[in-house]
C-alpha cells in the first residue's frame, strides 16, 4: 500500500529496507568504472526486449505490435539527462513496484552482509551482486522511468526517485510500448550526457547484443556475435573482419578455433592465434586477450584466470550461458564454473593444435617458431595439461636435417630397441652442439640426441621428467648407462681405439687431478664416453644441467657458485693426456698448469667458464715455454 496518495493520483511508496541498505552503499561507494551501469541497464533493455519476442508469440494481441524491437538512446549535454529507451515488454504499476522497489529474491540479509563487506574493500559491486538497475544511481540526482505494458488493457505509468528511500508512481498518457529510463545526471557524472562515452561503452560492454542500439539516431553495435552463428554459415573473410575488431589488430589471425559444448557446461567459444609474438620483440609480457561473455553481454574484459597464463597470447570471445551473472573480475579464480571453461577451453584448443601439428605440419612448425615458448612455460606450470602440451614440442636432434623439427613422440619411434632414454642436450646452436665433446659418445652409439637451444628448455625437460614411460636424461650428466661402443664401421671393419694409459696409471693420474683441482672438481674420472675429445665436464647431479648452470650464473653468481662441483671426465687414449701422465714426473709445476688448462678447456666446451682472466693468463704462460 502506498504510504501517501497525493493530487493526480500520484502515489507515494517507501523501498523495502533491503533496497534502502542496497541504494545507500550503491550510492555511497567508490566504483572503478561507474560506466558498468550502462551496461546494466542496456542487459535489461535487452531482456524486457527478449521477453516480448516471447510474450508476441503466445498473445494474439500486443499493444504497439508494429514497433521495432531496438535500444535508443539519447544524451542531454545542456540538460545534463541521459535517457535509455527499449521497445520491449514494459511494466505494469504492480511489476514497478515488485522490480524497483523491492529485492524480490535478494532481499537476505547474508545477501546485505556480502553487499557491505564488498563496498567495504572497495570490490566493484556492479554486475557482481546483480544491483542492476539500482547503479543508476551512482550517476543520477533523480531516475524517472516511463513505462507502457505490453498488454492492449494496461495503461501506461511513471516511477520517479532520488534514491533517498521513498519514490513516486502516477499513470502517465501517450506511452509507447517499453520502458524510457530518464537520468538526470550528478554534477561529478556529466560526461556520461557526451555521445562518445556513451559510445566508447556500449562497444565496450554491450557492443555485440543481439538488438540494434542507436545513440542519437546512429547505431553502436554494429559487429555480429559471429560465435553465436553456425561455423558452415561464415566466410573466412568474415572471421578476419572480427579477429581485427576483437584484438585491435591489422593483420590476418595464423589460427582460430570456433567450437560450442554443451558438457560439461554451455560454451560458446571463438580463439584466434595471432601472427606475431610482440613478447619476442621486447615489447613486454603480453596480458590475456580473451574477453568473458555471458548471453553476448561482457562479464570481463581479458580477466585473469579464465585461462592458462601460458596461453595469455591467444585473442578471441568465449560466452557461457551458465555463467552466473553476478560474477566480477575480482571471484573470477575462485568460481566454479570459470575453472571449468578453462578446463574445457584448455583441452579443445590442445586437441587443435595436435590435430593441426599432424594434418599441416609446416603451418604448425611455424607456430612453434612464434609461440614455442609458450608453449614451453606452460609445461613447466601447467600440470593438469603438461602431457597434453609435451606431445606439441619441436626440437631439431642428431637425426633430424638442419632447420627441421621432431617431435618427442617422433624421437620414441625412431628408439633403438631397449632403450630407456630420451636423451637431449643444450647449446646455443646445432654447429655449436655439434663440434663438442658430448655428442662423441652418443654418435659411436649411433644414438639420437635431441638439440635444445632456449634457456628455458632444459627446465622444461626436467619437469616434464619423462615422455611415454620413458625418461628425459641430458646428455652432460656423469653415469650415463650407455650401451657398449660400436665395435664395427660402417663397411664393417673394425674401429681402432688408440693406446691407452694403464688402469694404475690412470688411477694415478686422475687422483693427482684431483688434488690440483680441489676446489673446483667434485671428481676426477676415467670417461667411457670420450673418442676424440680429451676431456669433458658433467654434473653428477641428474637433475641440474649445463644450460641450467649457464642460467644461474646470469642471474645469481652467489647461488652459481653454491652449486655441486662439476666431476671431470679424462679420455685415457687421447694423447693430451697420456702426455699429461708423462709430463707430471718430468715437471710438476708446468703439468699443473696443463691440467688446468686442460678442465678451463672443457668449461670453455660446457659454456661454463665465467671468468676467462686466469684461463687467458696461465694460457700466455703455456705459450712461452712451448716457443722457448
Amino acid at each position: 500500500m502506498p504510504i501517501d496518495v497525493g493530487v493526480k493520483g500520484v502515489e507515494t511508496y517507501q523501498f523495502q529496507a533491503e533496497v534502502k541498505k542496497v541504494l545507500d552503499i550503491v550510492i555511497h561507494s567508490l566504483y572503478t568504472d561507474r560506466e558498468i551501469f550502462i551496461r546494466e541497464l542496456i542487459s535489461n533493455a535487452v531482456d524486457a526486449l527478449e521477453k516480448f519476442r516471447h510474450e508476441s508469440l503466445l498473445h494474439k494481441e500486443v499493444f504497439d505490435g508494429h514497433l521495432s524491437l531496438e535500444i535508443l538512446i539519447n544524451t542531454d549535454e545542456k540538460a545534463h539527462t541521459l535517457t535509455i529507451i527499449d521497445t520491449g515488454i514494459g511494466m505494469t504499476h504492480d511489476e514497478l513496484i515488485t522490480n524497483l522497489g523491492s529485492i524480490a529474491h535478494s532481499g537476505s540479509q547474508q545477501f546485505l552482509a556480502q553487499l557491505a563487506e564488498a563496498a567495504r574493500q572497495d570490490i566493484n559491486l556492479i554486475g557482481q551482486f546483480g544491483v542492476g538497475f539500482y547503479s543508476a544511481f551512482m550517476v543520477a540526482d533523480r531516475v524517472r522511468v516511463q513505462t507502457r505494458s505490453f498488454r492492449p488493457e494496461e495503461r501506461g505509468w511513471e516511477w520517479v526517485s532520488d534514491g533517498s528511500g521513498t519514490y513516486t508512481i502516477a499513470p502517465m498518457d501517450g506511452l509507447r510500448r517499453g520502458t524510457k529510463i530518464i537520468l538526470e545526471l550528478k554534477e561529478n557524472a556529466y560526461e556520461f550526457a557526451d555521445p562518445e562515452v556513451i559510445k566508447r561503452a556500449i562497444k565496450r560492454y554491450s557492443n555485440f547484443v543481439p538488438f540494434p542500439i542507436l545513440v542519437r539516431g546512429e547505431r553502436v553495435n554494429t559487429i555480429q556475435a559471429i560465435w553465436t552463428r553456425n561455423k558452415s554459415e561464415i566466410k573466412d573473410e568474415e572471421y578476419t573482419e572480427f579477429y581485427k575488431f576483437i584484438a585491435n589488430a591489422f593483420d590476418e589471425p595464423l589460427y582460430f578455433l570456433h567450437f560450442s559444448a554443451d558438457a560439461p557446461l554451455a560454451i560458446k567459444a571463438l580463439l584466434f592465434v595471432p601472427k606475431e609474438n610482440l613478447e619476442r620483440f621486447g615489447f613486454g609480457r603480453m596480458e590475456p586477450g580473451v574477453d568473458l561473455y555471458c548471453r553476448k553481454v561482457l562479464i570481463a574484459k581479458h580477466p585473469e584466470g579464465l585461462l592458462p597464463e601460458w596461453m595469455r597470447f591467444l585473442r578471441g570471445v568465449i560466452d557461457s550461458e551458465d555463467l552466473p551473472l553476478n560474477i566480477s573480475r575480482e571471484t573470477l579464480q575462485d568460481n566454479t564454473i570459470v575453472r571449468k571453461i578453462n578446463q574445457v577451453i584448455s583441452s579443445r584448443f590442445l586437441k587443435f593444435l595436435e590435430d593441426e601439428a599432424r594434418d599441416n605440419p609446416e603451418k604448425f612448425n611455424n607456430f612453434w617458431n612464434t609461440f614455442g615458448i609458450f608453449l614451453k612455460e606452460g609445461t613447466v606450470n601447467d600440470f593438469q595439461h603438461q602431457k597434453e602440451i609435451a606431445r606439441l614440442l619441436r626440437f631439431e636432434s642428431s637425426k633430424t636435417e638442419p632447420g627441421k623439427l621432431t617431435s618427442l613422440a617422433e624421437y620414441v619411434e625412431r628408439m633403438k630397441e631397449g632403450q630407456k632414454v630420451i636423451y637431449y642436450l643444450n647449446g646455443p646452436s646445432r654447429e655449436i652442439i655439434e663440434s663438442g665433446p658430448y655428442l662423441e659418445a652418443f654418435r659411436n652409439r649411433d644414438l639420437e640426441v635431441i638439440y635444445t637451444h632456449d634457456p628455458i628448455d632444459d627446465f622444461v625437460m626436467s619437469n616434464l621428467h619423462e615422455f611415454e614411460g620413458k625418461k628425459l636424461l641430458s646428455a652432460d650428466q656423469a653415469d650415463l648407462e650407455l650401451p657398449e661402443e660400436k665395435k664395427e664401421g660402417a663397411k664393417g671393419e673394425e674401429v681402432k681405439i688408440g693406446e691407452s694409459l694403464s688402469p694404475d696409471q690412470i688411477k694415478s693420474l686422475t687422483a693427482w687431478l684431483k688434488e690440483i683441482l680441489a676446489n673446483r672438481v667434485k671428481d676426477v674420472v676415467e670417461s667411457h664416453r670420450l673418442v676424440d675429445s680429451p676431456a669433458i665436464v658433467v654434473n653428477p647431479d641428474s637433475g641440474l644441467s649445463s644450460a641450467m648452470r649457464r642460467v644461474m650464473q646470469v642471474v645469481d653468481k652467489k647461488l652459481s657458485q653454491e652449486l655441486p662441483h662439476l666431476t671431470m671426465e679424462i679420455n685415457p687414449r687421447h694423447p693430451l693426456i697420456r702426455g699429461l701422465d708423462r709430463l707430471r714426473a718430468q715437471d710438476p709445476e708446468f703439468a699443473k698448469i696443463v691440467g688446468e688448462q686442460i678442465f678451463d678447456n672443457a668449461l670453455i666446451a660446457a659454456g661454463l667458464l665465467a671468468e676467462p682472466r686466469n684461463m687467458v693468463d696461465r694460457m700466455y704462460r703455456i705459450l712461452e715455454r712451448v716457443t722457448q
